[in-house]
This record gives structure tokens, sequence and C-alpha cells, in this order.
């Protein structure tokens, strides 16, 4: 297969000359992706802390609301393994990266439109809300190829630290924002149609980066090959022996995907699985919260901005707990989600608020332990790391247990 022109040049190849030195450094573009995800985070997260108010105003049930929510975070996930290979395929890592983030910027403006389409409103919302999601799986894979391309030369612990730094400030600023013009203006609409200037912003400043940068690989150089002893050196040491021929890593085998994991893999997948099946989606808590006229309209994305800044500090918790407990800390995974739908669903204001209190860390925890007991439960194969076009099985068995080192928090823990 040949090489895209994404893929790091080695300057001393001979035949390929040394990629001309970028306009920016590593770091001011670590920041300027940082910058986007801050303004592209605005407009997601403001426009999910009000899915479900918006959608019953346009006549929804509370089961469209949850299906249509649903369907949308299960298509943010499950099409990432389509558009992961496809990004490796193809090169094409920025105008993957820009059709996600112009999905996202260009669907959630149009929302405010629906409430004026009459009885074809809310079919529009709900594929507008679907289009949005699917915007999310075709950006994040190349996205993060990029951004881990730029953050080679700073560290990627530190770039991504950075990155999701700014990332959650988005995800806390959207909300209060679409709070602030509710609060302002007593409706949903022009709250979702002031979004589109953060959307604006997050595609300019892409395009921005891209014209500065338009190869970030320039950053990843890796480390350098000791270079080898001339002939007639005076050092007097002989030259290093070749190294030894590496095994192939084995093949997977053939059949339905992932036939090559071990059985406790699918036990820890659906335990997983079980343990958040009764975490609604923040759409249902925000429509009945709207529909029972407990909270205020503008109440809601403020609710739901609590609920960023719980997870959050639950992130951090869980790292900690997870270095001293290990795998034991997902106990409380069933636990809280339990606890979720029995109290956010409830008919006081009070116990609303503690379930979405609730809500968010088991939301944003139940990763993050989960990646960390991969090393341990399922060892590594022999052979080199798995890229993104590798195998899904393969890389999922190829989990290095370095790639999280220290407590999961908020700021170092890339989504």
């Amino acid at each position: 297969m040949s090489q895209v022109s994404t893929d790091p040049v080695d300057p001393a190849t001979p035949g390929l000359s040394a990629r001309p030195a970028p306009a920016w450094s590593a770091w001011r573009a670590v920041v300027g992706f940082g910058m986007v995800s801050l303004a592209a985070d605005m407009v997601y997260e403001g426009a999910r802390s009000v899915t479900g108010p918006l959608l019953g105003a346009l006549g929804a049930s509370a089961l469209v609301v949850g299906l249509v929510t649903g369907a949308g975070e299960g298509m943010s996930l499950l099409l990432r393994l389509a558009f992961g290979p496809l990004a490796d395929r193809t090169g094409r890592y920025w105008s993957l990266t820009l059709s996600g983030y112009a999905l996202t910027a260009v669907c959630v403006p149009l929302l405010a439109v629906a409430p004026f389409l009459g009885g074809a409103g809310l079919a529009v919302a709900a594929a507008l809300i679907l289009a949005e999601r699917a915007g999310k799986a075709v950006r994040s894979p190349a996205k993060s190829a990029l951004l881990a391309q730029a953050a080679g030369a700073v560290g990627r612990g530190r770039g991504f630290a950075v990155h999701k730094a700014l990332d959650q400030l988005g995800a806390f600023a959207g909300p209060l924002l679409v709070a602030a013009v509710i609060a302002a203006t007593g409706l949903v609409w022009p709250a979702l149609a002031g979004l589109a200037i953060p959307g604006a912003a997050a595609i300019g400043l892409l395009l921005w980066i891209r014209r500065r940068v338009p190869d970030p690989a320039v950053f990843d150089t890796g480390t350098p090959p000791a270079a080898p002893a001339l002939a007639g050196s005076d050092t007097g040491t002989p030259p290093a022996a070749p190294a030894p021929a590496t095994t192939a890593p084995p093949t997977p085998r053939s059949g339905w995907f992932g036939a090559d994991l071990p059985r406790r893999f699918f036990l820890f997948a659906a335990a997983a699985g079980a343990a958040t099946a009764g975490l609604v989606t923040f759409g249902i808590i925000s429509f009945h919260a709207s529909q029972t006229g407990v909270l205020a309209a503008a109440a809601i994305p403020l609710l739901y901005a609590a609920a960023m800044v719980a997870a959050a500090m639950a992130a951090l918790a869980s790292g900690y707990l997870y270095d001293r407990w290990h795998a034991r800390v997902l106990f409380a995974l069933p636990v809280l989600g339990a606890a979720v739908p029995a109290l956010a669903l409830s008919t006081t204001a009070g116990a609303i608020v503690a379930g979405t209190l609730l809500w968010g860390p088991p939301s944003e925890c139940r990763t993050r332990p989960s990646r960390r007991s991969w090393p341990t439960w399922f060892p590594p194969p022999a052979g080199p790391p798995p890229t993104a076009s590798s195998p899904p099985s393969r890389a999922l068995r190829h989990w290095p247990a370095e790639a999280w080192p220290g407590p999961c928090t908020p700021a170092r823990c890339p989504s």
C-alpha cells in the first residue's frame, strides 16, 4: 500500500526530502486544535442540554426522545469503526475532520428552524440530531490522528492534557450560553441559532490551522535511529550485530468480528453494558423535567453544566481510587446507575437535581476504569502495535498499559 501524504517522512531515507518547517510551533498547533474543540463543544454540548425540551415542544413522546438521543449516541461511537480505517486508507485526515465539524456547525443551528416547520418539525429535528452525532463519528478518529502527530513534539501526555482541558471548558460554557439566551428570551430556538457563532469559529480556526500546519506529521519525528559506525573509524568499537528477525504476529482467525478475542473479554463487555444499561440519556431527563414543569426552561442547561462538573470531579476520583483498589471500583457503576432513573425521573426538583448529578459520573467514568483494566485482563499479543486500520479485535487486545499513565483526570484522558 502506498504511503499517504500525512504519513511521517524520514529525512534520512534516500529519495525522500524532508518536509518544510511549519509556520507554527507544535505547541501552537496543539492549542489551536484545543480551541477548535472548545468552540465545537460549545455547539453540540449546548444543543444536547436542550434536546429533550426541544423535541417535546415539537410533539415527541418520551419514547421518541429516547430513541433519537440513544440512536445518536450509538451512531457517534459505532461509526468510528468505519471512519477510523477510512482515514488511514485514504489519508484524508483533514477532509474527514473538516466534514465532521461542518456537520455539527450546520446541523445544530438549523435546529432553530424546526419549530417553524409545523408537522414536519419533529422529523427534521430528529434527522438533524442524528446527522450531528454522525459528524462526531466522522471527525473524531481523523482529528485524534492529527492531534497525536502535533503533540508528538511536546509530549502526547501534555498535548492531550491541554486539548482535553480546553475541550471540557467548551462543554461547560456551551450550556451556560444556552441558559443565558433562554433566560433572556424565554425561547429555545434563539439559543440554538446563537450556537452558529461558535460553530463558525470552530470551522474558521480549523481552516487556519490547516493553512499554517498542513501536515502535522512534521512534528512527530519520533526517536532517531543510532548512526551506524563508519568504515575505518578510530573508535575501535566493532559494528553491532544485526538484530535478529522478529516473529510475525499471529494472524487472527477468520470468521465473525472478534473471533480471536478471549471469552472473558465478552464477559467483561457484557458486564460493562449491563452495569450502565439503566443510564438514560440527558435528553430523557431534560424532557421529563420540562414536561412536568418542575424546572424552569433556563435551569435545564444549567443542570447539564453542573452534571459535567460532577463528571469531571468523578473522573479525578475514579483515577485515584483505581490506583488503590484497581478494578473493584467498577462495582460502583451499577449502584450509581440504578439510582439515576429513580431520582432523575421523579417529580420533585431536588430529586431530579440529585439524579442528574449522579448521572454525570457514571456517564463519564464508565470507560475510564474499564480502559485501565484491559492491560491486566487482556495481555497484548506479540508483534508491533496496531494502527487505526488494524483489525479492531487485535487493536483491543494490544491495549498498552502505559497508554494512560497516572490518575485519569478530565484533562488527561482523551475521549
